[in-house]
């Protein structure tokens, strides 16, 4: 199931999921970390730090690392440097660099 086809199947399921981000992750995580075998007990301890928002939630830590590497290159990845190395050098013959 895609990601679209959860968040819809969730919404529809529970409207206070439409107010809590944090909840919704929560739902969504458990199901998929259910499928995992992940037992119940473990799932729990996590969601419920999830679903009260005490753990930082994964698009800050995503923005907060783009940042980062946006304004200091040493916290750039390989796949980064690959990427922007081979559209360099390939926009450099287009352009007769």
């Amino acid at each position: 199931m895609k990601t679209k086809e959860k968040v819809k199947y969730w919404l529809d399921k529970h409207d206070y999921l439409k107010d809590n981000d944090n909840r919704l992750f929560a739902n969504i995580w458990n199901q998929e970390l259910k499928e995992f075998g992940i037992p119940r007990d473990v799932r729990k301890h996590f969601l419920v730090l999830i679903a009260q928002g005490k753990l930082t939630p994964a698009p800050s830590i995503k923005r907060a690392r783009a940042r980062l590497q946006q304004e200091n290159p040493e916290y750039r990845g390989s796949k980064y440097k690959a990427r922007k190395g081979v559209l360099k050098d390939k926009w450099g013959e287009i352009v007769g660099l």
